[in-house]
């Protein structure tokens, strides 16, 4: 089976214990993650082959991270050498009316500093079937922005399909552009887009008429939901497929969660009434991954690949 390459920014997260704030901790759990290595990560776990491609910097820190992702059987031998420092987040877990916190500390990480060339994606994606990337690497800065843009017009060249999660951020767009002005054209080579209804918005200006997302009680208006897909598809005709993830918030602990996939028609997952999240942070990922299983898996049936990725995740 040929392999998926994701391509993006991981980072070591710093996480109070339990439900603790920060300023009761005496102690933080290290682990390592990012949207597009969660995603790798899930998909190993799943059986399928990956390659996960970064830049790190030649320290202790970076090797730890490496052998982190070796243990989930990731395929490392693509990550670029260079920089500075691995970025940082630290989480606090929310609990009830209390919100999750996360601080980022990432200026100057090595990623951040990537340089068009530096890649070389045709030896990278010669054996791949899929690529995969999300609008955090391009928030990051222009060189971050530029590798990504070579990455999906090589695949594009090559056979590969390519995939994203639109994931926008709007205090990671710093370095003088906006999304409006970059992701376009990366989104231009696409066959596979996901987001949400406010990713639509902030970054394409996409909103069906009379739509208020936080006035639909966490159901679905399959109407309004097609008018979102479909104007994406519009604005960028190679995509064949939309998915749109439904998260509705009762509180930091309990969420509803579903999802829409568009493609020749609308199909609506099931609903799932979570009532005791473990983790919050990476659900989207986790979705990503399970839905690039389900496509993969079940090429025939797109009802069967959202369900996997809602159940995934």
């Amino acid at each position: 089976m040929k392999k998926v390459v994701t391509f993006g920014e991981i980072m070591l997260r710093l996480a109070a214990p339990g439900y603790q704030r920060f300023i009761q901790s005496n102690n933080l759990n290290a682990t390592f993650g990012g949207g597009e290595a969660n995603v790798a990560v899930s998909l190993s776990n799943y059986g399928i082959p990956t390659d996960f491609v970064t830049r790190l910097p030649k320290n202790d820190i970076a090797e730890w991270c490496i052998s982190d992702l070796r243990k989930y059987n990731v395929g490392v031998g693509n990550i670029v050498r260079g920089g500075d420092r691995v970025g940082i987040y630290f989480l606090e877990t929310g609990a009830v009316a209390r919100a999750s916190k996360v601080v980022y500390d990432r200026a100057n990480s090595a990623i951040a500093d990537i340089q068009p060339g530096q890649i070389n994606w045709h030896e990278v994606l010669k054996d791949a079937q899929w690529f995969h990337w999300t609008g955090i690497t391009p928030a990051l800065s222009q060189g971050a922005a530029d590798a990504c843009l070579e990455a999906i017009k090589v695949a594009n060249e090559l056979g590969v399909t390519v995939s994203t999660d639109l994931n926008y951020r709007k205090n990671l767009w710093k370095y003088g552009k906006s999304a409006s002005e970059v992701m376009p054209a990366l989104v231009e080579g696409c066959d596979i887009i996901l987001g949400n209804e406010e990713d639509a918005e902030k970054v394409f200006g996409i909103k069906p008429e009379g739509f208020d997302v936080a006035h639909t009680g966490g159901e679905v208006n399959a109407a309004e939901f097609e008018s979102v897909c479909t104007q994406l598809q519009k604005h960028f005709p190679r995509a064949k497929k939309v998915i749109i993830t439904l998260r509705g918030s009762i509180n930091a602990n309990h969420n509803t969660w579903g999802g829409v996939l568009y493609s020749d028609k609308l199909y609506q997952s099931k609903r799932y009434d979570i009532t005791h999240i473990v983790d919050r942070v990476g659900g989207g990922d986790s979705f990503m991954g399970g839905l690039i299983y389900g496509l993969i898996s079940y090429p025939t049936d797109d009802q069967k690949a959202l369900e996997f990725a809602v159940a995934a995740s």
